[in-house]
């Protein structure tokens, strides 16, 4: 039967015990393992010059090449050990390919520091007999420690995330784990190995086996700083939200005028069209819009020095103005299934034509619009999330996918933002055409604590993001 892999590589980072596992791996006939391959500072390790004769800078130029020479010259299966500031072309090659085997070795973080510490102070790095073993105590240091956390915890998650969307598992090796004879044989086997080893090889042993409170020189400061730490992500914020697209087409820009407005659907974007037409001398129909990628790109060599700018709203203006001209409009902006929708399935309290009666109503329909647009952007509704209330933060990281903004401006504070992008292209600002007004009641009608709560239950990570207070304190 044929093997199942035709390589593999180790996922692991520096002092998770990866030259150990990379020793005992090699005693099995069929496995070999090529170390740090696409170490981006070393070919394999720092005395080599090249591997297979392809030296560092031929395999920087074409990373790939020295994989299907390794599956090509090494008798059995080939693989080599990858950490997380190795050449990313690799991880993407490596991750796509069934046929490699994913090896996730990982190892207890705060161990794993304090071991790197004691390396870089003794500078020995690997450990072949206890006679040579150098020793020293460190200071933990929570700022490195946490770079450190940040980092690993970021590379398991894009290890993990390639493995999902590909439909591949790995398999999964602790610290601990290596130093089990039958767990190392159970690894083999995976790899499709069919001999076992009797013992281990011997020619890398552990380091530093003292205690922690050995090894540190502030022990109890460390323990006080881990206890800081949000090891459960308690404070994350969930996001089941649908990505977004760049959105080019509903960008509008000027010919005399260098400016390019990046509409966030929802915002007071008519007025800006109405700003931006005035720079330019012109009705707002008469704008450049209905960009392409490629069309775009000619529009910004066309214009050097130019500028583009976006708008961001307060969530509970931007979500009533939405409620009021989608759900109680009547116009071409109106969506009647989604309000019929709302009414029939979700029970909002909305009439079935027109808008409610008094301001109270109105208030307690919008509060429930609000809870039901929390539901919606978390994926529990079966209604689209709509551009209208989709979140701000999502739309802006869509349009970061072509282009980011120059200008992020607040609407609260728009006339001083838009003096300073006219300024910026060498032009004075045109007046500010005024806001359109909510209706069938405006904002200031209706607003109070229990609005700002359900508002910002379903925008939490654009209040967030953006640093926004309370609505009737913006």
């Amino acid at each position: 039967m044929d093997r199942p892999f035709d390589s593999f590589v180790i996922l692991a980072e520096m002092r998770t015990g990866s030259n150990f596992l990379e020793s005992n791996l090699d005693a099995f006939p069929g496995l070999k393992c090529h170390g740090e391959a696409f170490n981006p500072h070393f070919i394999v390790d720092p005395k080599r010059k090249d591997l297979f004769g392809i030296t560092r800078a031929q395999r920087d130029a074409d990373p790939l090449r020295l994989i299907e020479v390794m599956k090509a010259r090494t008798e059995g299966i080939p693989g080599f050990r990858y950490f997380h500031d190795h050449d990313p072309r690799v991880f993407d090659a490596v991750m796509a390919d069934r046929r490699c085997a994913k090896i996730v070795l990982t190892r207890n973080v705060v161990e794993s520091y304090v071991s790197h510490r004691i390396a870089q102070a003794t500078d020995q790095w690997r450990l072949g007999d206890m006679k040579n073993a150098r020793t020293a105590k460190v200071r933990f240091e929570p700022e490195g420690f946490e770079q450190m956390l940040l980092a690993r915890k970021a590379f398991q998650e894009k290890i993990l995330r390639a493995l999902q969307v590909s439909g591949q598992t790995a398999f999964y090796i602790d610290y601990e784990d290596i130093q089990n004879l039958d767990v190392i044989n159970g690894l083999a086997r995976f790899l499709g190995e069919k001999t076992r080893l009797e013992a281990f090889t011997g020619k890398t042993k552990k380091q530093n086996p003292q205690a922690l409170a050995d090894k540190v020189t502030n022990y109890a400061e460390m323990q006080e700083a881990l206890a800081r730490i949000d090891h459960y992500d308690l404070g994350r914020l969930p996001n089941f939200e649908p990505r977004r697209g760049p959105l080019v087409p509903s960008y509008v820009a000027g010919d005399k005028v260098a400016l390019l407005f990046m509409p966030v659907r929802g915002a007071g974007n008519a007025r800006l069209r109405q700003w931006l037409a005035e720079m330019e001398g012109c009705a707002p129909e008469a704008l450049q819009s209905g960009f392409t990628q490629k069309t775009l790109r000619q529009w910004k060599r066309g214009h050097p020095g130019h500028r583009s700018f976006t708008l961001l709203s307060h969530p509970v203006a931007r979500l009533h103005r939405a409620f009021c001209r989608h759900i109680l409009g009547e116009g071409s902006e109106a969506y009647p299934e989604i309000r019929r929708t709302l009414r029939e399935v979700y029970d909002l309290p909305l009439p079935e034509h027109g808008a409610p009666q008094d301001a109270d109503a109105h208030r307690a329909a919008f509060i429930a619009f609000a809870g039901w647009v929390r539901g919606n952007l978390n994926g529990q509704t079966s209604i689209r999330v709509d551009g209208a209330w989709a979140s701000q933060g999502k739309i802006i990281q869509g349009f970061a996918q072509f282009i980011l903004p120059d200008h992020i401006l607040r609407e609260d504070r728009l006339e001083q933002g838009l003096q300073a992008v006219a300024g910026e292209v060498g032009l004075a600002p045109a007046p500010l055409p005024p806001a359109e007004p909510d209706t069938p009641f405006a904002l200031e009608d209706i607003y109070d604590g229990e609005v700002e709560k359900a508002v910002r239950a379903a925008y939490q990570r654009d209040y967030m993001l953006f640093g926004f207070g309370p609505w009737l304190s913006a």
